[in-house]
């Protein structure tokens, strides 16, 4: 006679709500999910981002991520406003309009060179998030603050930022990255037919970028207090 067993109990499957944990029993949050997903694109690309690969880095099933980001564009903000968090710069107090612009400007550059591999979705993303908006009245509350008309303001504040988002971009996507050209022009044609290039070609070079940066900041600025006075 063969005795028969009762089969094992399988419990139900645990749904796991917001206070899911990783695999190494740390809890999942917002701020840790960002975090990993920006070390991962500064490390191998904008493109290799997904909650599978993001599940991965940070030890738990890919389904947990969406407990704190339901969808991907959620957690894309959360990465924009983790960007702005590193372009402010403390602005002291006794400091003029002119030398908030100034340090304001240079914390954003230091910010997209801190993760070039994500700052060209950043410079095209517009900025309406709650973090978003508040650093663009910040900004544009110093132009305010120093006198400069409504108008004049947002003319300055865009002026600005287009000098910033080109400079970063050239410095993290374009000119840092090589030719893009199929068949790129030789050094050697360059030296031999395009001398002016070949002459002004070692100042190109990323040893210059930064005194390049500041020098059409000043001249910008220069323009700006120019106006205001």
């Amino acid at each position: 006679m063969i005795k028969r067993t009762k089969p094992a109990r399988v419990a139900p499957p645990q749904v796991s709500g917001g206070r899911a944990r990783s695999r190494a029993g740390r809890p999942l949050s917002r701020e840790r999910i960002a975090a990993a997903a920006m070390a991962l694109v500064d490390r191998d690309g904008l493109e290799a981002l997904s909650t599978r690969r993001l599940g991965e880095a940070l030890g738990c099933e890919a389904m947990s991520i969406y407990h704190h980001f339901p969808s991907k564009a959620h957690l894309m903000d959360a990465l924009i406003d983790l960007m702005l968090a590193e372009a402010r710069v403390e602005l002291l107090p006794e400091w003029n309009w002119l030398q908030r612009l100034r340090h304001t400007a240079h914390g954003f550059r230091a910010m997209a060179l801190k993760h070039p591999k994500f700052f060209p979705y950043f410079a095209v993303h517009r900025l309406n998030t709650p973090s978003g908006v508040a650093y663009i009245d910040g900004t544009i509350g110093i132009l305010r603050a120093a006198g400069f008309s409504d108008r004049d303001a947002a003319t300055h504040f865009r002026t600005i930022g287009y000098y910033l988002t080109g400079a970063a971009l050239d410095e993290t996507a374009g000119y840092a990255m090589g030719p893009s050209a199929a068949e790129p022009v030789s050094n050697n044609t360059i030296a031999a037919d395009f001398r002016n290039l070949a002459a002004a070609a070692p100042f190109f070079q990323p040893g210059h970028f930064r005194a390049t940066f500041e020098t059409g900041l000043e001249m910008l600025l220069a323009e700006i207090e120019r106006a205001h006075e």
